[in-house]
């Protein structure tokens, strides 16, 4: 499997970053290792990384139909969220930086009020 100089280098910057998510700089290990012209066997590749040979597969064929598009995450099943990540980013500095009037701590009710949003069973 052949890289470009320009994918190479993306999937390096990946396993490097400190803000990559653990899953991406897996991947790309993997996609690095698997590149270069002459391919070493996936048993010996998944031994390396200490993942089996399944996951080896999968994201070298991810990588090769989709190159680095493939590597990222796929929308997870179910259904969609019903508060956006601003809204929990609110909640969350909010309970850990001011404390409710006449509470120690907030309730699920109190936060709601505070926050005009429906409380949740």
């Amino acid at each position: 499997m052949l890289l470009s100089a320009e994918e190479r280098a993306e999937l390096e910057r990946w396993t490097r970053r400190a803000t990559s998510a653990q899953a991406l700089a897996l991947r790309a290990r993997i996609v690095l290792a698997c590149a270069g012209p002459e391919v070493p066997p996936i048993v010996a590749v998944a031994r390396d990384l200490g993942v089996t040979a399944d996951t080896v597969r999968k994201w070298r064929r991810r990588f090769l139909v989709q190159r680095l598009d493939g590597l990222a995450d796929e929308p997870r099943p179910g259904r969609p969220p019903t508060i956006s990540v601003d809204q929990v980013e609110a909640v969350v500095v909010t309970t850990l930086e001011k404390i409710p009037k006449n509470a120690t701590h907030w309730s699920r009710k109190l936060m709601a009020e505070h926050s005009e949003t429906p409380t949740l069973p």
